[in-house]
């Protein structure tokens, strides 16, 4: 097992692999107001961009229900069912909610992996479950023609206190939770050229669970927070503001990068879902002479945006290890980015 490169039998790598946010758009408006996705309950459900569905149970509490999928973004077994685990628990930590129950979904191509691999791809997975609290209760499996690999999780969470992406205010500042880079790092890896010990910080980064991050936010008074995945930073926080009716500003020289990521950038590491993600939000950033396709690299299992108060902020930041401020929100429309 330890000579199989996952990522070879991937056409690309983890959130990377999603569609972009304009095909998605494109995709949902076939579907907008169908009554299937409206009751009196639903308190977040498709019509705004969220990481999670909440669905009020009538005695305070509310489900907090999310699915996340993708191909190989590593190549070792182990650490990609880690990876994927802690990618799928983290929409249910940025709601603010405490993960319950799992479902796995396993994709696997019978006459090209030995059904061995998916075994530690597995274990990997329940692992980090078993480390959340969260318990597997089932699955489902298909023969496909590349892996993939995920879970649907249920969470609870206090119907009045779950934390949507649609709550930022003018004034408010913004904080990220993870180093950015890790599309950068994936794509090297698949390549062929990325530094080992720069692949492993990035593996041990996104098997990191999101639970400090989220368990953090209700106490903290955010205002409004989503985790940054397949649409980079930019495109998560256009979702953002957009949800919210807000504009924002980006200080790029205190954004965190894992080290070595610009080098690999400079190599050629850099992801198709990267750039379509760069491409979606031209019309909604200005950035003048600054490299922003960091800013707009796909992560897998990044950290929680969060935007809180300003008298919230020093609160929240010694909660959370590895916290930094990014930026702010302000009115109007749009993003903001300075050198």
């Amino acid at each position: 097992m330890s000579d199989t490169r996952l990522t070879r039998y991937s056409h690309g790598a983890g959130c990377a692999c999603k569609l972009g946010p304009a095909e998605l758009a494109q995709v949902l408006r076939s579907v907008h107001g169908h009554p299937a996705t409206e009751h009196p309950d639903l308190l977040i459900g498709l019509s705004v961009a969220d990481d999670s569905g909440v669905y009020a149970l009538g005695d305070g509490r509310a489900l907090v229900q999310t699915v996340d999928i993708f191909t190989p973004v590593v190549d070792e077994p182990h650490d990609y069912g880690r990876i994927a685990a802690a990618n799928a628990l983290s929409d249910i930590y940025a709601m603010g909610g405490n993960p319950l129950t799992a479902l796995t979904f396993l994709a696997w191509p019978r006459d090209e992996l030995p059904f061995q691999v998916a075994g530690e791809v597995l274990r990997g997975g329940l692992d980090v479950m078993a480390q959340a609290g969260c318990t597997v209760v089932g699955g489902h499996s298909v023969d496909a023609p590349e892996p993939m690999f995920g879970y649907s999780v249920t969470g609870l969470v206090d119907a009045s206190s779950a934390v949507a992406i649609s709550g930022a205010c003018s004034g408010d500042i913004l904080i990220l939770t993870k180093p950015l880079g890790i599309g950068i790092v994936t794509t090297a890896i698949k390549r062929g050229f990325c530094p080992p010990d720069l692949a492993s910080t990035a593996i041990e980064q996104m098997a990191a669970l999101n639970s400090i991050s989220g368990a953090a936010l209700i106490p903290g008074n955010a205002h409004a927070a989503t985790d940054v995945t397949g649409f980079g930073l930019l495109g998560h926080l256009r979702e953002m503001c957009e949800a919210s009716g807000v504009a924002a500003t980006i200080d790029s020289g205190r954004v965190p990068v894992l080290d070595g990521v610009r080098d690999l950038l400079a190599q050629g590491a850099w992801a198709g879902g990267s750039k379509r993600n760069l491409e979606s939000v031209g019309d909604f950033v200005e950035a003048r002479d600054v490299d922003i396709r960091v800013l707009a690299d796909a992560q897998t299992s990044g950290g929680l945006l969060v935007a809180l108060d300003p008298s919230d902020v020093d609160g929240y930041l010694a909660a959370v290890p590895g916290a930094v401020t990014i930026g702010e929100v302000s009115e109007g429309r749009g993003i903001r980015v300075l050198s």
